[in-house]
C-alpha cells in the first residue's frame, strides 16, 4: 500500500549557470548572485547610476558618463543590452557593469544598459518589448520639460548607437527591423546605426558549426538549446521571428529600410554561422553591413577577458565604426 504522504518531491528539471534552476512542479528558483564572479573595475572615471525606465514592470536602466564630460560636448549614446540566453544576466553584474565602464570610457560616450524582463517567467517577446521601452524612455527624455539634466546635460540625441550583446544582439536586431533607418517614430532622439556583439539567433535546422563546433564551448550546443527553450513561446519553435530572422514567418529583410549594421563574431563561438549568414544576406540586399570576426575567440570573450587584445582591437572596431557613422 503507498503511503499518500511519499508524495513525489519535485525534481531539477533545468538549470542555467548556477543562477537559475526550474523544478518538476513549475516552480523557478533565481539566486542572486551573478553567474561571473569578478572584481568591480570602478576607478571613479566614470560616473554611473540609475534609473526606472518602465515603472509597470520594475525595470531599470544603469546611465554611464564619463566623470570629466561637459556641455561644451555632447557624447554620442551607446546602448549596451546585455547577454544571458534571454534567461540570465542583468546590468548589475560585475561583467556588465566593467564591460560598460570600458565603453564609456574608450568610446567617451554616454552608455545605457537597460534590464528586461527574463524567461522563464516572462517569455519572448517580452524582452524585445522591453528594449523598446528602454528606447521611448529615452525620447521621453529628449522631449521632456524637466528631464534629468544628468543625462541631458552631456547626450548628443541625434547620435544614438544601439548594441547588444548575445541575446541583446537579438533585441538589437529586432529593434532595428521595427525603428527601420532614420528611427522616425523615436525623434527628436536618432539612431545612427546598431552593434551586433554575437548576435544570439536560432533555427530549427542546425548549422554546420553548431553541429561540429567544439562540444566544450563555452556557450555549447546543450546550454544554447536550454536557453531557446526556456524562452520562446510556448508552442513555438525556434523558427519563431523573434528567434530566426530568416524563419518561414519572419519579416522580409530585403524590403526593409535599415540603419547600418556591425556584426562582431568569435571563430570559435557556434552562434558564428548564423551571424556570418545575416551579415552576408543583408550585404547581397545592398544593406550597409560590416561583419568582423575575432579568430580563436569564445562567446563573451570581450566581457571575459575584456582587457585582452583581441577585445582591445574590438573597442577599436566600434570605435571607428561610431566615427563613420556619426554624421
Amino acid at each position: 500500500m503507498k503511503d499518500s504522504n511519499s508524495a513525489v518531491q519535485p525534481h531539477e528539471v533545468e538549470e542555467c549557470r548556477g543562477v537559475l534552476r526550474v523544478y518538476s512542479d513549475g516552480t523557478i528558483v533565481r539566486s542572486s548572485k551573478p553567474s561571473f564572479e569578478v572584481a568591480i573595475q570602478d576607478d571613479g572615471s566614470v560616473l554611473w547610476k540609475d534609473v526606472v525606465f518602465d515603472a509597470m514592470h520594475n525595470l531599470q536602466l544603469r546611465l554611464y558618463k564619463p566623470a570629466l564630460a561637459t556641455s561644451a560636448t555632447k557624447l554620442p549614446i551607446f546602448y549596451y543590452i546585455h547577454g544571458g540566453g534571454f534567461c540570465i544576466g542583468s546590468r548589475t553584474w560585475p561583467n556588465c557593469q566593467n564591460y560598460c565602464f570600458k565603453l564609456a570610457s574608450e568610446l567617451q560616450a554616454v552608455v545605457i544598459s537597460p534590464d528586461y524582463r527574463l524567461a522563464p517567467e516572462n517569455r519572448l517577446p517580452a524582452a524585445i518589448e522591453d528594449g523598446y521601452m528602454a528606447m521611448k524612455w529615452l525620447q521621453d527624455q529628449a522631449v521632456s520639460n524637466e528631464p534629468d539634466t544628468w543625462l541631458t546635460d552631456v547626450a548628443d540625441f541625434s547620435r544614438v548607437f544601439i548594441s547588444g550583446d548575445s541575446a541583446g544582439g537579438n533585441i538589437a536586431h529586432n529593434l532595428a527591423v521595427r525603428l527601420k533607418a532614420g528611427s522616425a517614430e523615436l525623434a527628436p532622439v536618432r539612431v545612427r546605426a546598431y552593434v551586433y556583439l554575437l548576435p544570439f539567433f536560432g533555427g530549427t535546422t542546425r548549422t554546420k558549426f553548431e553541429a561540429e563546433g567544439p562540444k566544450e564551448a563555452f556557450l555549447n550546443i546543450e546550454l544554447i538549446d536550454r536557453f531557446w527553450r526556456l524562452s520562446i513561446p510556448i508552442g513555438e519553435t525556434t523558427d519563431h521571428p523573434l528567434v530566426n530572422p530568416f524563419g518561414p514567418n519572419s519579416p522580409d529583410l530585403e524590403k526593409i529600410d535599415l540603419d547600418p549594421i556591425l556584426v562582431i563574431v568569435g571563430g570559435c563561438d557556434l552562434l558564428k554561422d548564423r551571424a556570418e549568414d545575416y551579415a552576408k544576406r543583408l550585404k547581397e540586399w545592398g544593406k550597409k553591413i560590416e561583419y568582423v570576426e575575432f579568430e580563436g575567440q569564445q562567446h563573451g570573450f570581450f566581457t571575459i577577458y575584456p582587457n585582452s587584445d583581441p577585445s582591445n582591437k574590438l573597442m577599436l572596431t566600434i570605435n571607428k565604426f561610431i566615427q563613420d557613422n556619426s554624421s
